[in-house]
Order: C-alpha cells, then structure tokens, then sequence
C-alpha cells in the first residue's frame, strides 16, 4: 500500500519536500495538502483510508497478543531485549522453544538459518549467502531486528559501523542477527560454557 502511495506521487511529479521523512504525521498533513487530479486524489485518499484501517486492524492483532503472552515467562524476557516486540518474542518463543535444546549459540544461529555458507574454494574464501536451513519466517524477523538494533543499543551501532565500511547492508544485518541470537542464547542458558556444555 505505502508503495502504492509512492509510486502515484513518482507519477503525478510531486517533489516530496518534508523534512522529518515519509510516513510521519507532518508528512501525512503535507500530503493532504498536495494538489493532485481529481481522480489522484481520489485513488491517494482511497489508499490512505485503507492504510489507515490496516493500521487499527495491526494494532488491534498486537493488542490480543500482548493479552495472550501476558502470563508467558519467555515471551515477557524476550520481550524485555531492546528492539523485541510482540511479534518477534511469540515468533521465537513458538519456532525455538527452549532454548537449553541446542549445545550452544553457535548451533541455536545456524538453526534460525543466520550462518554464513561456506563457499570457499582452495585458497578462495567469498561469500556464499546464508545457509539454506532455517524457518524462513523467523530468518526474516531477526533480520529485521538487527535492521533496529543499532538504533536501541550502541554495542550494536558500533558494530553496525564498522562491518558497513566494507559490507553491503544486507550482509551487516545478517552478521548482526547472528551475534545477537549467540548472545540471547547465553543469556538464557547461562549455564553452559562456549564449548564444554553444562558447567
């Protein structure tokens, strides 16, 4: 729908000149006023409502989630690392489960598909992409985390900094979600080592 919106304004040449960005409540009162044809206007303010409903509909699902998890312990700690919504923590919670099932988060990363494929060949190393294995769904979520992360926590921007000076974002994020999914991991089985298994 949003891109939608975008491609008619690309269409109708209108200069997109608010500051703060799209989607913003200025940027939605600079688009009320823009002078479209009247037949654009119609399609841009059908779009919108539409935008609008699908909006009080999410947020509506959210609502009867945070009802639903309301009593669940793992999903209430997932839901406490910076970045983690609802939707992410039930997504883990219900692809994972318990986490004390895997040897460590190195095995748990490779699971949720976030380990770099090997593709090296003789004294050749590049990159191969992401294992094949994995739920494609949680895959996309952590991805998406990682994409926030950098925002919320500064361990994870300077990372996001430095890997950027020599990898393209996609492949920075990748890297992001899976340290961030070593890391959960030994937060919630703080009772292994790296290597050694239980203590």
């Amino acid at each position: 729908m949003k891109l939608r919106i975008r491609s008619l304004l690309k269409e109708e040449r209108v200069e997109e000149d608010c500051e703060q960005g799209a989607w913003t409540k200025r940027w939605r009162t600079w688009l009320a006023g823009v002078l479209l044809p009247e037949h654009s206007r119609w399609v841009l303010d059908r779009d919108l409502k539409r935008l609008d409903q699908l909006a009080h509909e999410i947020k509506e699902v959210d609502n009867r989630m945070e009802e639903a998890t309301r009593e669940d312990v793992v999903v209430q700690t997932l839901r406490k690392q910076p970045g983690v919504g609802v939707v992410t923590a039930l997504l883990l919670r219900a692809v994972i489960g318990r986490f004390d099932r895997f040897r460590s988060g190195k095995q748990l990363s490779r699971y949720c598909g976030l380990t770099p494929r090997n593709a090296s060949s003789g004294k050749r190393q590049s990159d191969g992409g992401l294992v094949a294995e994995g739920h494609d769904d949680l895959r996309a979520a952590l991805i998406q985390l990682a994409k926030r992360l950098p925002r919320h926590e500064p361990r994870w921007q300077e990372l996001h900094a430095r890997l950027r000076k020599t990898k393209p974002a996609n492949v920075v994020s990748a890297a992001i979600a899976n340290r961030w999914v070593r890391r959960l991991y030994h937060e919630f089985v703080p009772g292994l080592s790296r290597n050694r298994g239980p203590a």
